[in-house]
């Protein structure tokens, strides 16, 4: 707090408009030529160095699944591009991943299933328009792969950045406390998505987000615990979940992990200490989940509370340097661990209470975790089941759940004033994504290539 006065909401908004001089909003369409000495698949292996390397083939054959699941896996090349090709100056904490798969359902604190962003591996403040470029061309990219002409792609691109365009003016209009406790329960979310649709298709809408209900802890606990004489411990389904023991090339054994549970404690408010103090630590397991993060070091760790059927799951995620950082040249002055927690807590209504970060430090090793609870109600959407018309309405979720995490920065009406009115950034916006879906189909052709004349393995 302090004794300047802040500019009006006119004189904020005034300043965007502004900001058009020195970047119009039409130059973020531009998709900049990479350097003719860029390698992506140089770039990925270079990525991979500090990785468990046991698990690279695994991320590898994971991208090559399809255009889309490059696209997870390729973040840092996007972050690349973005740094040589024009940008606001309007930074904000962003998600530095918005694809549309990092978006989901989880319980909040309150036990109410929320939507919202779900990964913040590469967090970090950042030009607000690149979240919206990464969602944007991960819609056109699902698209395609869902055999939409390129009129559709477009348009489902259009359609999500004007929602974004449209909410943020939302947003600047609202006070700072209406904004911060801004949330899309699920059951608005579904209210929302009923209303683009007739009476028929209201029932499928229903039934996407149902499936998404569906997973609640106690099935998904029922998948990954058993016993063994009577003591709960993970199940061994490689490479999902599998002893820690069997994960030779690790940094992280039994010892390193009960330091963390016990220290990262201290990340969390008091009555957050105090819960975490009535479970003890059963089992761990190596735990391999995703595309882009496979490889780093990630483990499940099983805790119980008053009896063997009481149980917690956590896990603990090493957090590396983020790919904006290193895109835009910037050090960062936060642990990878601690940034992660940070960009959470700011772009989420209802982060996980238990959420928090360590970093471990010995003679050999410098390494940043964040915990979080696994299982928590969280589930994502299968854009592979919609239609078009489902697919659109998905995109205006998520768009607005964008712009509200971005809303929060308290840079809602420079933003706003920047976007104005008119369809410029919504075609500039569209326009971006369908030249980077071309080049992250050529990228992904370059993997396969890769794959062939034996310069990466991937897991058969």
């Amino acid at each position: 707090m302090n004794d300047v006065t802040n500019p009006t909401f006119e004189q904020r908004r005034d300043s965007g408009r502004a900001m058009r001089l020195d970047t119009p909003r039409i130059s973020l369409a531009d998709l900049v030529d990479r350097p003719s000495s860029y390698d992506p698949i140089s770039e990925l292996i270079a990525q991979g160095n500090d990785r468990v390397q046991s698990l690279l083939p695994i991320r590898y054959a994971r991208m090559l699944e399809s255009p889309f699941a490059f696209y997870r896996g390729a973040a840092m090349l996007m972050a690349h591009d973005l740094s040589r090709g024009p940008s606001t100056t309007l930074d904000v904490q962003i998600c530095g991943d918005a694809h549309l798969s990092n978006f989901g359902v989880f319980s909040s604190p309150e036990r109410q299933l929320v939507f919202d962003i779900n990964d913040f591996d590469e967090t970090e403040i950042g030009p607000f328009e690149w979240d919206v470029k990464r969602l944007v061309t991960s819609l056109t990219i699902a698209s395609e792969q869902l055999g939409h002409r390129a009129s559709q792609q477009e348009n489902v691109a259009v359609c999500a950045a004007h929602e974004y365009r449209t909410a943020m003016v939302d947003f600047s209009l609202m006070s700072r406390l209406e904004v911060w406790y801004a949330t899309l329960d699920l059951a608005s979310a579904m209210k929302e998505l009923r209303g683009f649709f007739s009476s028929p298709e209201r029932v499928r809408v229903d039934d996407i987000f149902r499936r998404v209900k569906a997973k609640a802890p106690p099935a998904a606990f029922a998948k990954v615990i058993t016993y063994e004489s009577g003591a709960p411990c993970f199940v061994n389904k490689p490479p999902h979940f599998m002893p820690l023991a069997s994960n030779g090339d690790s940094h992280l054994r039994r010892k390193d992990v009960d330091e963390i549970v016990t220290r990262y404690a201290s990340t969390l408010s008091t009555d957050r200490q105090a819960l975490l103090r009535q479970f003890e630590i059963r089992d761990v397991a190596r735990h391999v989940v995703g595309v882009g993060s496979v490889g780093t070091e990630c483990l499940a760790v099983l805790l119980t509370g008053r009896n063997e059927h009481d149980p917690l799951l956590l896990q603990i995620k090493e957090a590396q340097t983020s790919v904006i950082t290193s895109a835009r040249g910037l050090p960062s002055s936060l642990e990878p661990g601690d940034r992660v927690v940070r960009g959470q807590r700011m772009m989420q209504a209802t982060p996980d209470v238990l959420l928090g970060w360590h970093t471990l430090d010995t003679t050999s090793q410098h390494r940043s975790f964040y915990v979080r609870q696994l299982y928590d109600n969280k589930a994502s959407v299968d854009f592979t089941v919609l239609d078009e018309s489902l697919l659109i309405a998905y995109a205006k979720v998520c768009a607005w759940t964008l712009a509200r995490a971005h809303a929060r920065s308290g840079r809602s009406a420079e933003i706003a004033g920047y976007l104005g009115k008119s369809r410029r950034f919504d075609e500039a916006m569209a326009s971006f994504a369908l030249q980077y879906q071309k080049r992250n189909a050529s990228d992904y052709r370059a993997m396969r290539d890769a794959v062939q004349q034996g310069r990466l393995r991937v897991q058969a």
